[in-house]
C-alpha cells in the first residue's frame, strides 16, 4: 500500500508538488483501497444478506470522501494522472456495487439466495480490481525508482487497462442481473415497478 502511494507521488512533476501537499493524494489512495478491502472482507464474513449490505454501505459511505477528494486532484503529469484514474476506477466499482445492489435488495424478482450470490459476485470482481493495483509496487523500490520512464509507463498503462476491463465487467454484470429481473417482471406484467426501481434507459446509472 505504501509503495503504491509513493509511486503516485514520485510520478508527479515539481510543478504539481504544492497541490500534492494540500490534497495529500497518498492518503486519499490509501483511504479508497482500505475502503475497498473492507467491503470485500465484510462481504465474506457476514452471512445475513441484509446485515451484510448495511455493513458494506457503511464502509462505502465512510470511504466516499476519499473518492470525492481524489477526483478533484488535477494538473498531474501523465503517469500520475493514469494512476489516479486507475484508483478512481476501483472507487467506481465500489459505487456500482453499493448503489445497484441496494436497489436489488428491494427487488422482489430476486430470492435471498440469489442476492447472496450476486453480492459475492460483486465482491469477487472488486477484489480482482484491487489485486491488480499491487502490480504498481513494481514501480518503486526501497532505494527509489527501479525502472526508466517508458518501463514505468508501460506498467501503469497495463494495470490501468486491466482495471478498466474489470470496471466494464462490473457494469456488464449489473446489466445482466437487472435484465434477469426485467424478464421475470415481464412474465408477471409488472415491468413498470422494475423500471421505477432501476430507472429508464435515459435515467439509469447502471
Amino acid at each position: 500500500m505504501l509503495l503504491v502511494c509513493t509511486a503516485f507521488m514520485l510520478a508527479a512533476a515539481p510543478s504539481a508538488k504544492a497541490q500534492f501537499v494540500v490534497t495529500d493524494p497518498g492518503n486519499l489512495i490509501s483511504g479508497i483501497l482500505n475502503s475497498a478491502n473492507e467491503i470485500i472482507q465484510t462481504s465474506s464474513t457476514v452471512s445475513n444478506v441484509v446485515k451484510n449490505f448495511n455493513e458494506v454501505k457503511k464502509v462505502y459511505d465512510q470511504g466516499k470522501e476519499y473518492y470525492d477528494k481524489l477526483k478533484a486532484v488535477n494538473n498531474l503529469v501523465k503517469d500520475a494522472r493514469k494512476v489516479q484514474q486507475t484508483v478512481l476506477l476501483v472507487g467506481d466499482v465500489s459505487e456500482m456495487y453499493v448503489k445497484n445492489f441496494g436497489k436489488m435488495m428491494n427487488d422482489p424478482n430476486f430470492t435471498p439466495q440469489e442476492l447472496t450470490a450476486i453480492a459475492n459476485g460483486y465482491s469477487t470482481l472488486l477484489n480482482e480490481s484491487t489485486e491488480l493495483l499491487k502490480e504498481l509496487k513494481q514501480i518503486v523500490t526501497n532505494t527509489g525508482l527501479s525502472l526508466n520512464d517508458k518501463e514505468r509507463m508501460d506498467i501503469i498503462d497495463k494495470v490501468y487497462k486491466e482495471v478498466k476491463d474489470y470496471h466494464s465487467l462490473v457494469r456488464y454484470y449489473t446489466n445482466k442481473n437487472i435484465s434477469v429481473s426485467i424478464l421475470r417482471a415481464k412474465k408477471q406484467n409488472n415491468t413498470k415497478r422494475v423500471l421505477e426501481l432501476y430507472g429508464t434507459a435515459e435515467q439509469k446509472y447502471w
